[in-house]
């Protein structure tokens, strides 16, 4: 009795990162630093703001769902038939915070969208933490 076609997958990429969780919440929700590790945007760390990720391929449409400052960061992602939802989880571990990034809502007939996801987030985690070591 289980349908597949209706089963929704998630990526999740996980980092330890040797930096406390306000400067990795900067890096996530200021947007000169969004653009210089993901894409160019108008985000706004408030509740329902709606904005957009652009890049050469063209765009993401979002819509802020949860601001934890420091601690957790949702909002939806959407494009090319894709409706997903992203957060960002901030865990202070030891020097630093344990990063955990969700991308959920991806249907078995997205392949394509969800193989693309796992192969650049884990490209946009290492821009995250080049930006982070920019920043000093």
């Amino acid at each position: 009795m289980n349908d597949t076609s209706t089963e929704i997958r998630t990526v999740v990429v996980e980092r330890d990162v040797a930096f406390p969780p306000e400067k990795i919440w900067r890096a996530l929700t200021q947007p000169h630093l969004i653009q210089e590790w993901l894409m160019k945007n108008d985000f706004k760390p408030v509740v329902d703001h709606s904005f957009k990720l652009t890049a050469e391929w063209g765009s993401v449409d979002c819509q802020v769902l949860e601001v934890e400052a420091n601690k957790t960061l949702s909002y939806t992602w959407n494009a090319h038939g894709l409706e997903s939802v992203v957060t960002w989880i901030l865990t202070p571990r030891g020097a630093g915070t344990h990063l955990r990034m969700e991308q959920s809502g991806f249907r078995r007939d997205q392949e394509q969208a969800y193989q693309g996801a796992k192969y650049g987030w884990q490209r946009f985690f290492a821009n995250l933490e080049t930006v982070l070591v920019g920043q000093g």
